[in-house]
């Protein structure tokens, strides 16, 4: 009977709201509580390329009458132009920014040191190159978050610039990036020589594509590598042509880390 008349207590007091019975796999939560806030949207906040946030970057910010190109390869398979690439920036004293996946820097540490130690900026192209479109916010925040850190495992330091995945934006996931402390830099034009001649691409194609495009703060992608991982890579095949046929043209290439810091590229 005592026992009887226990279970009666128990059970009208969990009801009345003023005990709670709890497992070890599920917390215990206050009849009161508060429904939980929505989530909002992430907010930018101050950095050094904060004056680039909510949009993306298409052509070289405030050089809408200067003659000036800036040059991006993205980086997210193997090696093969990279060698070539970097001779010819070097003998052309021309500079690049570098895309990378953090994938990309696992691989290939030693090639990010290269371009690193050659001087040309590196920028966060996500860890595994997925479409953004297809995950979560916190999917999103980790891609760049395990690229970055992949980066500076590999003995670089990032630039505060990611570039999304096929190019493929949204104006929320451009917030987001922001939020992290990152600009958006994507291309004003794709040489698309990484689809090579099996894409039915070709050197000249290459050049064309570039120049064709041409305008002032024009920012050209190209690619280090191809992706099948077979024949030539005709961007790099493709960057001495480029570069001569944009100078003769009267422009400069400039280097896009002069965005950092509020500062925009230099006038000719």
């Amino acid at each position: 009977m005592a026992v009887s008349l226990r279970i009666r207590v128990l059970f009208s007091t969990v009801i009345a709201g003023t005990t709670l019975l709890t497992s070890p796999f599920v917390p215990a939560v206050p009849a009161t509580a508060a429904p939980a806030a929505p989530v909002s949207a992430p907010r930018p906040g101050p950095g050094p390329v904060d004056h680039l946030y909510g949009s993306e970057v298409r052509v070289i910010p405030g050089q809408a009458t200067a003659k000036v190109v800036a040059l991006t390869f993205n980086a997210a398979w193997d090696v093969d132009g990279l060698d070539t690439v970097l001779k010819v920036l070097r003998q052309q004293k021309a500079p690049a920014t570098f895309f990378l996946t953090g994938h990309f820097a696992e691989r290939h540490p030693e090639a990010v040191r290269a371009i690193a130690t050659a001087g040309h900026g590196i920028g966060n192209h996500s860890h595994t190159h997925p479409p953004f479109a297809e995950l979560t916010r916190e999917e999103r925040a980790e891609e760049v978050s395990l690229a970055q850190a992949a980066i500076r495992q590999a003995g670089a330091v990032p630039l505060p610039f990611f570039r999304f995945p096929y190019g493929d934006t949204a104006p929320e996931q451009i917030a987001e990036v922001n939020a992290l402390g990152y600009a958006d830099i994507e291309w004003t034009t794709d040489t698309n020589g990484y689809k090579g001649a099996a894409g039915g691409m070709s050197v000249q194609k290459a050049v064309k594509r570039a120049l064709d495009a041409l305008v002032p703060g024009e920012i050209v992608q190209m690619h280090v590598g191809s992706l099948d991982g077979q024949g030539p890579v005709l961007d790099a095949q493709a960057l001495p042509q480029i570069i001569d046929a944009v100078r003769s043209r009267g422009y400069r290439i400039i280097d896009l880390p002069t965005l950092v810091a509020g500062a925009d590229a230099p006038r000719p």
